[in-house]
């Protein structure tokens, strides 16, 4: 599913906002969707959401596929449409452009 991930201090430093950066690879779109619906992934989204205060996405692809990006953010809103509480807080941390 995911095929690496980091997590660690952000370069940037703390006077942008952003103290930490967290990276997940994924292969493909499947594996993208089993991931955000996998039950360990939405238990983690529980533990630490609360406990962020501002989120920034970067969202890109080594894929020439001028689709992706579409369909990656229909994943995402078919997740708000199973999770709503959780489409609440992403839109509060990143606001409504995801």
């Amino acid at each position: 599913m995911v095929c690496f991930g980091a997590v660690g201090p952000d370069f940037g430093g703390a006077a942008d906002g952003f103290t930490h950066s967290y990276l997940a690879a994924v292969p493909d779109l499947e594996a993208l969707e089993r991931y955000i619906h996998d039950p360990v992934h939405i238990a983690g989204d529980e533990q630490i959401l609360d406990k962020i205060e501002k989120l920034s996405a970067v969202r890109f692809t080594d894929a020439d596929d001028p689709d992706l990006g579409k369909a990656v953010y229909d994943l995402h809103v078919g997740k708000t449409q199973v999770y709503p509480e959780w489409g609440r807080r992403i839109e509060e941390l990143f606001g409504a452009d995801v």
